[in-house]
């Protein structure tokens, strides 16, 4: 509970700082949807993103077990992401986060 939780020992913004980089939540609920993915089939889903953007986002979520990176030896070389089993640990919170901003903002329409 949060009520129990001590302030100098808040371990909040490790998972926020992996979870709130601007493209990250897109790319987990991608892949989370359908997944295994190649970099242009997360590309196409999300075209706004940079190619250099969605390079970093997923090394950093590979660097962090969210997901996995699987190349296979083949001409030419074959790429595809997945969520890893660790990393659906994250649905439930994603899921808690979109029910919440679906609120928070029928909350602002009302005011």
């Amino acid at each position: 509970m949060i009520s129990d939780l001590e302030p100098e020992h808040c371990k909040v913004n490790e998972p926020l700082d992996i979870l709130f980089g601007k493209w990250t939540p897109v790319i987990l609920l991608n892949l989370m949807h359908t997944s295994p993915m190649r970099f242009s089939e997360i590309k196409r889903a999300i075209p706004e993103i940079t190619q250099k953007m969605l390079t970093k986002q997923l090394r950093e979520l590979e660097s962090q077990l969210i997901i996995t990176r699987e190349v296979f030896p083949e001409v030419p070389p074959r790429v595809e992401y997945s969520v890893t089993a660790y990393g659906r640990t994250l649905e439930p919170i994603l899921d808690a986060l979109h029910q919440w901003g679906n609120a928070h903002k029928k909350k602002l329409l009302e005011n």
